[in-house]
């Protein structure tokens, strides 16, 4: 008899109890929209699933990860669907070996990835605002006079009122332009 979680008489690489469970093994001729709802649909009936990934890129094709609530119950569908026939292909699940930015999200540690060499991360501007001391303003653009350079108001008093046509009969419903 094979040890608890083998598969084929091979002892299954779970490594540490996850919230998070890595399958492989699964059908790719399906659309990514039908697996994931067919993954959510078959692990929620052991507890509360907060997020289904499934890519359809070369690498990740056949795999999904299945993010819980808790370890409870990845545990428990780790153990109740472990080689499960899942549209024709057993299942082969383990523990995911990192935690997933669902859960890190809401125990509030996540760490945006960062960003590849050579990408610009911020504006001189943005540098300048963020590098000053706290209250400083960056310098203004368009020193040599062309820019920022406010237009005397032409003469007119508040007190004039524009010309208004009251002389006409017509109801304003009538007259309008809409016939």
């Amino acid at each position: 008899m094979p040890p608890r979680g083998a598969v084929d008489g091979k002892a299954a690489a779970t490594g540490p109890p996850n919230q998070t469970l890595y399958c492989t093994n699964l059908p790719d001729k399906l659309r990514k929209y039908d697996l994931r709802l067919s993954l959510y649909a078959l692990f929620s009936t052991y507890g509360p699933v907060l997020d289904v990934v499934a890519m359809k890129t070369n690498k990740m094709r056949g795999q999904a990860h299945i993010v819980f609530k808790d370890v409870q119950a990845s545990t428990q569908a780790l153990r109740a669907l472990q080689g499960f026939d899942f549209f024709g292909r057993e299942m082969k699940i383990v523990y995911a070996k990192g935690q997933s930015n669902v859960i890190a999200k809401l125990r509030g540690t996540y760490i945006a990835p960062a960003v590849a060499e050579g990408m610009v991360v911020s504006t001189d501007l943005q540098k300048s605002i963020f590098s000053g001391p706290p209250g400083a303003l960056p310098p203004k653009p368009g020193v040599n006079g062309a820019h920022g350079v406010k237009r005397p108001r032409d003469e007119e008093s508040d007190e004039e009122e524009a010309p208004m046509e009251e002389d006409s009969d017509v109801p304003m419903e009538a007259s309008s332009d809409e016939d």
